[in-house]
């Protein structure tokens, strides 16, 4: 396992000319992140990243103020009656950045609407968001003698981030004073008026009001912002306790009662998950590096699943491949490893979040990204309504079906961040002369190296292909360091700079290219992905190659069907057998697996006919192993050698596998048979 990044850092950094950037601060003081994100727009996706951003932006994420009834309907964040939650921001959270990414007319239309009242209502005091009922009865204002009559702090902090992603998109100058003045408000207020005053939401989730206070204080180095970051932080949950001890993750993994839920909610752990790296931005205090990796650690160890993602149904619940997984949680989660990335430099967390993006995140939405699944099981053969082994199981029995308002709608408002954070967070600076590629995906970077214009252009079907071309473009030759992760899983990088075999041995996972850039170098970089195969929840095992991880390709036969409350929704079944388990001899030598590769076809979509690379391996039926009513597979139980010891059929079958984000049923999580 690597060391943690900012062990090895200021060496790395001295080479690229970049050492500045890497000195810490002193004890207390507030710490430059190792990495920093470009300016939305300067990154734009291409192949098939440019697909799905071009797919979002076409269905739900252009269109959701024009279907969904909480932000079609007088909406509260337009001065309306209507809805002023959590659902508008949101979704805006999603749709501002793809706005900006494709340059998209009308959907920057749309969402300017939001925007512009939000900065053009705020009240003289520093409050904003949805008139109060207070304010339309009294028709007086928010004011600090007056803010308990305010509205919760909740919506108001992820209405922050939008309003952050949009000042990266477009430096409006009014943003950064509207921040000034609300902080000065929360400043003023919140010892009489504290995030618990209205929900535990704010409670459990002040790292988001955090973060973008403390990426103000980034901006103008106001004091009292890192004051204010404190004080929210010590209203919050204790997160960086929770995840710094064992006891949290321990009794989270046993109980699933009302005690304290709040702590274990899937999507609280999510955003959580990035609170120690913000104290340690923060205060510059190393102990929050070890929490967060401590923490991190355990939530996988007890509660992770093969694709990258812990259980939660809507709760912590456990690493048995047939518990759920709330779509929330994966978006969150994704956020969280690309601030905990940023801020610490610590590469793992790059690992991590595509391992995460590539495979449990697209097939918890259908391919048109209008319907998604509420909570997503790894092995999952049926999708149907029903009572399964959920924290959070639903009278109406809505929660593993496919629908746009199926479950809680707040994920059919909260999907649409994933993509373009992702994108946001392919490429990072690295000081003043440094670039960093640190997540792959195709993908094209504007920057400026000093007064020079440098363009690079990534060509790559990564992660289904193992090769990543970086076509450089400069105004004029240009000395930078160009940094290239080398992820954990890979153990041989190959590295050539315009045609010339380069060293690949990475320090830290980077390589360091340093020299003079000029129009038309080329850098092959190619990542050799070997099969590998990985133990999970009761003994199973997990076929991998590279980021991804493989699952049985089943048919799947869809049924429509509507529901009073809900509204349409999708169920999904097969006839095809799933009760395989792998073969020992192939999980004791995973590299003789036969690997098939094809070309991605256009119009990329996550869906089985789309997917370019397939896995046969040998597998044997197990009949014994049935679905409980029709619906979940319970794992067979192995011996600690990870033998079923059951009755298996005599003759081997060939298992065609495919990467897991193009299933939507699926075994991912086998046995093992002899």
């Amino acid at each position: 396992m690597r060391l943690p990044f900012y062990y090895g850092i200021c060496s790395l950094f001295l080479a690229a000319g970049a050492l500045a950037q890497a000195k810490p601060a002193a004890p207390g003081h507030y710490t430059p992140r190792v990495f920093n994100t470009f300016d939305i727009g300067a990154v734009k996706p291409e192949g098939w990243l440019l697909d799905q951003l071009q797919t979002v932006a076409a269905n739900s994420t252009g269109h959701l103020d024009e279907t969904h009834g909480k932000i079609k309907n007088d909406n509260g964040w337009l001065g309306g009656n209507g809805d002023g939650w959590e659902e508008t921001p949101y979704w805006l959270d999603g749709a501002v950045p793809v706005a900006y990414l494709l340059n998209d007319p009308q959907l920057k239309t749309k969402v300017l609407r939001y925007i512009n009242w939000t900065l053009d209502h705020q009240r003289p005091s520093g409050y904003f968001g949805p008139l109060t009922r207070y304010e339309k009865e009294t028709g007086n204002t928010i004011t600090v003698a007056t803010a308990e009559k305010g509205e919760d702090w909740w919506p108001k902090m992820v209405m922050l981030k939008v309003l952050q992603q949009y000042y990266s998109a477009t430096k409006d100058q009014r943003v950064i004073p509207f921040m000034l003045r609300y902080f000065r408000y929360q400043e003023a207020v919140l010892p009489k008026v504290p995030l618990s005053k209205w929900t535990e939401w704010a409670v459990s989730r002040g790292s988001e009001n955090m973060l973008v206070v403390q990426w103000l204080y980034g901006i103008t180095k106001e004091p009292f912002l890192l004051r204010l970051a404190a004080t929210i932080r010590n209203q919050s949950l204790p997160w960086s306790n929770l995840l710094g001890g064992r006891d949290w993750v321990m009794q989270a993994a046993a109980f699933q009662n009302n005690k304290a839920w709040m702590t274990r909610h899937g999507v609280n752990v999510g955003m959580a998950i990035k609170e120690p790296a913000l104290n340690y931005e923060r205060t510059s205090d190393k102990k929050y590096i070890d929490i967060l990796n401590r923490g991190w650690r355990d939530v996988m160890v007890l509660h992770g699943l093969p694709n990258g993602i812990f259980s939660a149904d809507e709760d912590l619940h456990g690493n048995l491949p047939t518990q759920g997984t709330e779509l929330c949680a994966i978006v969150e989660t994704m956020f969280s490893m690309e601030e905990a990335l940023s801020i610490t430099g610590d590469l793992r967390f790059a690992d991590a979040l595509e391992r995460m993006t590539f495979n449990a995140f697209p097939p918890q939405t259908t391919a048109d990204f209008n319907y998604k699944q509420y909570f997503q099981i790894a092995n999952q053969v049926d999708v149907n309504r029903g009572v399964y082994d959920f924290s959070l199981p639903f009278d109406r029995q809505m929660n593993n079906v496919f629908g746009a308002r199926s479950g809680y709608s707040c994920c059919l408002a909260n999907m649409h961040q994933g993509w373009p954070k992702f994108v946001r967070n392919l490429w990072h600076r690295a000081g003043d002369k440094s670039i960093a590629a640190l997540v792959y995906a195709p993908s094209r970077l504007t920057t400026r190296i000093g007064s020079v214009p440098v363009t690079i252009i990534e060509k790559t079907d990564y992660p289904f292909g193992d090769e990543i071309l970086f076509e450089i473009a400069a105004g004029a030759a240009v000395d930078f360091s160009f940094l290239l992760r080398i992820p954990g899983w890979c153990r041989k990088p190959e590295l050539r700079v315009n045609g010339i075999v380069q060293g690949a041995e990475p320090q830290q996972g980077l390589i360091a290219l340093k020299r003079t850039w000029k129009q038309g170098d080329l850098v092959r970089l190619r990542l050799p992905m070997e099969v590998q195969v990985s133990n999970w929840g009761r003994n199973s095992r997990t076929v991998e190659r590279g980021p991804l991880v493989y699952a049985l390709k089943l048919k799947e036969q869809v049924t429509g069907g509507t529901e009073p409350a809900e509204g349409a929704y999708e169920t999904l079944s097969t006839d095809d057998a799933w009760n395989y388990g792998l073969l020992k001899q192939i999980v004791d030598n995973p590299g003789s697996l036969k690997v098939t590769e094809h070309s991605l076809k256009a119009g990329f979509k996550w869906t089985q006919d789309f997917a370019p690379v397939a896995i046969t391996a040998p597998g044997k039926r197990i009949p014994a192993w049935k679905s409980e009513t029709g619906k979940v597979a319970d794992q067979p139980v192995s011996d600690r050698e990870g033998i079923y010891k059951g009755r298996v059929e005599p003759g081997p079958r060939s298992l065609t596998l495919i990467p897991y984000g193009f299933t939507r049923l699926r075994i991912v999580a086998f046995p093992v048979v002899p």
